[in-house]
């Protein structure tokens, strides 16, 4: 019995063998490829987008290899996208990172930085960038919350937050501002935190999107 096709986009940004490692282990019916090869992804059942690091660089390599149309090709197709961390944010119209970046417009939304003078509950300063474990709240149902409950702590690391439409927002974080940890429509989701570094929840959430057909 042949597997199902799961390519992880390879644009030279992103922390892919963790992630590949991750969806391994959770969906054995599927081989997992990072790759670059445009028919592959093109051919996938499943298609990720990662990213780390500064937009500004993320997205000069996914216009110089292509990977914005190929991103849009996949979208058309109905194929299971989802992006994660910086490949969320590259998915907004822009970002006010590096004094401005255009993003693949996909979602109508912009990322902004923590604010400097943030304080947390106790009035403490909050450290940017915002790194380790956070609570996550449902704020809308979808197929990948299966078996996750609202306010489940999953691992982040980063300095922008993305702040999109509201009719997006599948879940959100309070870090000083509440934002966006997970959008979504149609075929494609994306999260803001790491799921391949966020243990039992991290890893059913990529068992989730692998059983996902792209429906609401």
């Amino acid at each position: 019995m042949s597997k199902h096709l799961l390519t992880i986009i390879d644009y030279g940004m992103g922390n892919l063998h963790s992630v590949a490692k991750a969806l391994e282990h959770v969906a054995p019916n599927f081989q997992v490829e990072i790759t670059a090869d445009k028919a592959r992804i093109a051919a996938a059942d499943h298609v990720i987008l990662p990213g780390v690091g500064a937009i500004r660089d993320c997205m000069a390599e996914i216009r110089a290899q292509g990977v914005d149309t190929l991103v849009r090709d996949v979208l058309a197709s109905g194929t299971p996208f989802l992006g994660i961390c910086v490949g969320m944010q590259a998915l907004m119209h822009s970002s006010d990172e590096n004094g401005g970046v255009a993003g693949l417009n996909t979602f109508p939304g912009r990322v902004h930085c923590f604010p400097k003078d943030a304080v947390d509950v106790h009035d403490l300063p909050m450290k940017v960038p915002h790194m380790g474990w956070n609570n996550v709240y449902q704020q809308a149902e979808h197929p990948l919350w299966q078996g996750i409950e609202s306010g489940e702590r999953f691992y982040f690391v980063h300095s922008y937050y993305v702040e999109p439409q509201p009719a997006y927002t599948i879940g959100t974080c309070n870090y000083g501002p509440e934002f966006a940890a997970m959008v979504g429509r149609d075929n494609l989701f994306a999260t803001q935190f790491h799921p391949e570094k966020s243990h039992t929840a991290g890893l059913q959430l990529l068992k989730n999107f692998t059983d996902w057909n792209g429906r609401l």
